[in-house]
């Protein structure tokens, strides 16, 4: 694919100064070698409060096609490495050892109102693959990219051998991880001790995998399709061509929003031939910011969720194998039930219609209580080939902003 010569989709109008830095930023990855370097993303990185290690374990296990294959415990954390029964990216979750453990993201997340409730918890950021790590950093270095470096952290997971990060980003407070090496080869990864759940933990994550399996879902839900970054109105652009400079994805496209006052503004990875290989980044931002709404007076939960929680990953978002199950419902349907019935809450309805016309069928279950974020399930019927449709995004973007509001003064937003 010549990204150079698509013609992103969508309505959504970008500035001059995107689109000449856009088009600079693509020559300059080609140019400099960075393209030739990278490849997919290969790992999702979360990092949790103490304590809550084993409950997010046992929400994955039922809720995502992820399953716990290793573990290790350094100076730290604890560091559960899962995977699902394909070659998707691993998903990677952080554990302090201890409740008064404190870095960046505890002193981030303490900035904002509704963070505060679970101050270790947020998304990190994820892994790619590069062909030399080295020449990777020296190159985005050269790029005015900014890299963790040992003793300049707490957490030496972003320091290691293998593995290298960048700072969190001003514009959506997420890291982008570089390795070389095979996520399969452990011992390479530098992460620890090994350990083992105790009997007592692993039968408990083990009856979880197994109620997935009984109630028909695990072989239903697929990988990650893509993962949500909510940011500030003004930084939508900033945020996009920032991820477009330190990755080889390329600008899709963008659509405004209109009942929901934003835009939803998809980036994909031209590498793959299944995006769940290497899923989609998107990053939704109001169109107004907060401090002129009041002219306007209209909807802004994209925006509220920035003021709440900060600039943050807010949704993961998984596809359903597209069909008609044997109780005459569509699958995504049909999970959903299924996880109803286990105590899993839903922001409303699945939302879509599948007819004999290519649609998708979406849903929004409620945040995670350790991860802070929301599962997204995603059907697409009869081939649909994007990744959103309008009416879809305003009502889930609708139901989220219900359930992301903080009461303060006289002010509830």
């Amino acid at each position: 694919m010549n990204i150079n010569a698509y013609k992103p989709q969508g309505d959504k109008k970008n500035s001059a100064f995107f689109e000449e830095y856009c088009a600079k930023i693509y020559s300059r990855r080609e140019s400099s070698g960075l393209d030739q370097l990278l490849q997919n993303l290969c790992a999702f990185i979360i990092h949790l409060e103490s304590g809550d290690g084993l409950p997010y374990l046992e929400e994955l296990a039922l809720m995502t096609p992820y399953r716990l294959q290793t573990s290790y415990i350094n100076n730290s954390h604890k560091i559960y490495i899962l995977r699902t029964c394909n070659q998707f990216p691993r998903l990677i979750v952080m554990e302090p050892l201890s409740s008064d453990y404190e870095d960046d993201i505890k002193r981030l997340n303490m900035i904002y109102p509704l963070a505060r409730n679970k101050p270790n918890a947020r998304y990190v950021g994820e892994i790619m693959y590069t062909k030399d790590l080295k020449e990777t950093q020296d190159i985005l270095e050269s790029h005015n990219i900014r890299f963790h470096y040992p003793g300049e952290t707490e957490n030496n997971f972003y320091t290691g051998h293998n593995i290298r990060f960048t700072v969190p980003s001003d514009f959506t407070h997420n890291r982008l991880g570089y390795t070389h090496i095979d996520l399969e080869d452990h011992s390479a990864l530098e992460l620890g001790q090994p350990f083992q759940l105790n009997s007592k933990e692993q039968q408990r994550l083990d009856q979880v995998a197994r109620l997935s399996e009984e109630l028909g879902i695990h072989h239903l839900i697929e990988g990650v399709d893509h993962m949500a970054t909510r940011v500030l109105a003004g930084e939508r652009e900033d945020a996009i061509l920032e991820f477009l400079s330190i990755s080889n994805y390329y600008f899709w496209g963008a659509y405004n929003i209109k009942e929901m006052n934003s835009s939803t503004n998809v980036n994909r990875n031209h590498t793959v031939s299944d995006d769940k290989l290497s899923p989609a980044k998107v990053f939704t931002a109001n169109n107004t910011p907060s401090f002129v709404n009041s002219f306007e007076n209209l909807p802004m939960p994209t925006e509220d969720f920035v003021r709440n929680y900060g600039r943050r990953m807010h949704h993961i978002a998984y596809e359903v194998t597209d069909g008609d199950h044997i109780s005459q419902q569509k699958n995504v349907d049909f999970v959903v039930s299924q996880l109803n019935e286990n105590k899993i809450s839903f922001l409303g309805d699945v939302i879509g219609e599948c007819s004999d016309q290519p649609n998708l069928k979406q849903i929004f279950s409620r945040q995670s209580p350790y991860s802070v974020l929301i599962t997204e399930y995603v059907e697409r019927c009869q081939g649909f080939s994007g990744f959103f449709t309008r009416d879809n995004v305003a009502s889930l973007t609708e139901a989220a902003g219900h359930d992301e509001r903080y009461e303060h003064g006289h002010v509830f937003d």
